[in-house]
């Protein structure tokens, strides 16, 4: 969705019902990460009515991406802040951090894959009753090496 410049308050500002809506995100979504430092205090009309940049919905949509390849909060405000300083350190720009993320995200896939393969195996071998089948010599499961 385009955000018209226009839109909302004085200056192009958007509501933050508008910058929720064109983000994908509830309004509760950005007090939490206005709490948590990712998205800066807006200004206030004279009502008391949040008033964001426009540039908020991409700040808005770049985290939920971040979020979305498996970057905790507290990792997308690093990201985040680092991005705004020039002078960073060299391990805690975007291609280092994703390429550790990467290395965690295969690590699950390689986890996840072995537990699959174990609940096929639990699966043919027609196991019904987990202590049943932990008793039984061609158990499956991984705790049938912890038996007797």
């Amino acid at each position: 969705m385009t955000v018209p410049a226009t839109t909302g308050g004085a200056g192009g500002r958007l509501r933050s019902g508008q910058v929720a809506a064109a983000a994908g995100v509830n309004q509760q979504t950005l007090r939490y990460y206005e709490r948590r430092g990712l998205l800066s205090e807006p200004e206030r009309t004279p009502g008391g009515h949040r008033l964001y940049p426009a540039e908020a919905v991409t700040l808005l949509r770049v985290i939920k991406t971040a979020q979305r390849l498996g970057f905790t909060l507290e990792e997308v405000a690093e990201l985040l802040e680092t991005g705004t300083h020039r002078h960073r350190r060299p391990d805690t720009g975007l291609r280092e951090r994703a390429a550790a993320k990467l290395t965690e995200v295969e690590a699950k896939i390689a986890d996840l894959r072995v537990i699959a393969g174990t609940l096929r195996q639990a699966l043919d071998a027609g196991c019904e009753d987990l202590v049943a089948c932990a008793a039984e010599e061609g158990c499956p499961l991984p705790f049938a090496d912890l038996a007797g």
